[in-house]
């Protein structure tokens, strides 16, 4: 445990570390001249670097699949969120992103600065509802401009295997907006957990899944985007459980295992 421990904050330290370095640079270059290769090409830089890092110093693989299920033009990329890997998973994968951030985050020194350059877009959660027409219209922005869209559409980090906590944004973005929204699938939180400082080895897996469609009913788009992700998050959580897990597990993850093997067995 104690190794784990080290190699954990080893990690730490160099995220953080490349993290606000690479913010201060992007920043600047966002504050003078806007949006720009090099602020994007930094970015993913920044991605791929930290997965290098989370394989070489905790363990952690990762495996992304699926990007046949990426549409031409423009899409909401739907991803489910259990830890800040879903982040880099992602980034590599698309070629002009644009995150719905928080607002809270945009308003970091450099980092906010660094994120407006890149295109992502701000929402203000305390408002609610209220927060979505200004989302609305800055995605429609980055649409038009040859962006695809990158929501977790759970709002925050979840542990694995807990019950789904689906926000009406996405559904709302969906209706409004008139694109294909590309369900994500992972199994992350496994690995890297939402409140953990330790992280555990093994693979981290990401499945782009087949689009949804424009076109449906609000409440007929938010069940079946539930429902996908959240039935293929699970396989690839049994799938990792069942080749074995480093970590140990807490009462609550032993019992949703239990509960999700019965189900696979019933």
């Amino acid at each position: 445990m104690a190794l784990r421990a080290l190699r954990s904050a080893l990690f730490y330290l160099a995220f953080l570390g490349q993290t606000v370095i690479l913010a201060i640079i992007v920043g600047t270059i966002g504050i003078i001249f806007g949006r720009t290769r090099i602020g994007l090409a930094i970015a993913r830089y920044w991605g791929n670097a930290n997965l290098f890092l989370l394989r070489i110093l905790v363990g952690i693989r990762t495996e992304v699949t699926g990007i046949e299920n990426l549409p031409p033009g423009g899409c909401i990329i739907a991803s489910k969120h259990q830890s800040d890997w879903d982040v880099f998973a992602v980034l590599p994968h698309v070629e002009r992103p644009a995150y719905i951030v928080k607002k809270e985050l945009m308003r970091i020194p450099f980092f906010g600065w660094a994120a407006r350059s890149l295109g992502c877009i701000e929402v203000d959660r305390k408002k609610g509802g209220d927060a979505i027409p200004s989302m609305l219209a800055e995605a429609k922005r980055e649409l038009d401009a040859g962006a695809r869209i990158i929501i977790f559409p759970e709002g925050t980090r979840r542990a694995p295997l807990a019950p789904p906590a689906y926000k009406y944004g996405l559904a709302r973005m969906y209706s409004e907006l008139g694109v294909p929204v590309v369900p994500v699938a992972l199994n992350s939180g496994l690995f890297w957990g939402r409140n953990s400082l330790l992280l555990w080895p093994g693979t981290a897996r990401a499945e782009f899944l087949p689009a949804i469609p424009p076109g449906l009913a609000l409440e007929d788009f938010q069940k079946q985007l539930i429902d996908t992700i959240e039935t293929k998050s699970n396989l690839l959580a049994l799938e990792a459980i069942d080749e074995g897990l480093a970590r140990p597990l807490t009462p609550a993850l032993a019992e949703r295992i239990a509960a999700l093997k019965a189900g696979r067995n019933a």
